[in-house]
């Protein structure tokens, strides 16, 4: 039986439930210099399903480093984690911008271990990140949580590890 593959119309649905964004690394479709693909959250290998609940927005850097994995190392425990579930996990949950919004931080083992095994911080996506940021077209805005949250948790490294903090949300205001 031939493998079943992603639909135009699924395609679109996906693309458009991502609002554009790559759903690991917030990368946006519209400064994208390659095509983002859709990928299985849990691989086909792995008895991952063609559809919907099974399918995530992603850039070709991300999909790249994903590939098959759905565990990671998390290097603050020492431990395996499973990597990020864009369909059963809030992305604010495990993730949150540095101050400056070039890096992401992750704040749980989940968290850690996906910006590890993907590579959310690759130094081409952390330019990118900075000149948008400049322009006021980054980070992009957590549709489904900026109006439920007003404020946005944001970290900070410090030599014991990453301190998180609630300050006021500028989106809001751009909403």
């Amino acid at each position: 039986m031939p493998e079943k593959r992603v639909t135009a119309k699924q395609r679109t649905k996906i693309a458009e439930r991502a609002h554009g964004c790559c759903e690991y690394c917030r990368s946006q479709t519209d400064f994208a210099t390659q095509s983002f693909s859709v990928e299985h959250i849990i691989p086909r290998s792995q008895g991952g399903k063609t559809e919907l609940d099974n399918l995530a927005f992603a850039c070709q850097g991300c999909n790249g480093h994903k590939y098959t994995k759905t565990e990671g190392y998390d290097l603050v425990s020492g431990k395996i984690s499973s990597l990020y579930h864009p369909r059963h996990q809030k992305w604010c949950d495990h993730f949150c911008w540095n101050d400056d919004y070039t890096l992401i931080l992750g704040i749980t083992p989940t968290g850690r271990a996906t910006i590890e095994t993907l590579h959310l911080n690759r130094e081409g996506v952390q330019n990118l990140r900075r000149i948008l940021c400049e322009m006021s077209k980054h980070p992009p805005i957590e549709r489904g949580t900026i109006k439920d949250t007003p404020d946005e948790p944001r970290a900070e490294l410090t030599k014991k590890g990453i301190r998180l903090s609630l300050i006021e949300n500028k989106a809001l205001s751009q909403a």
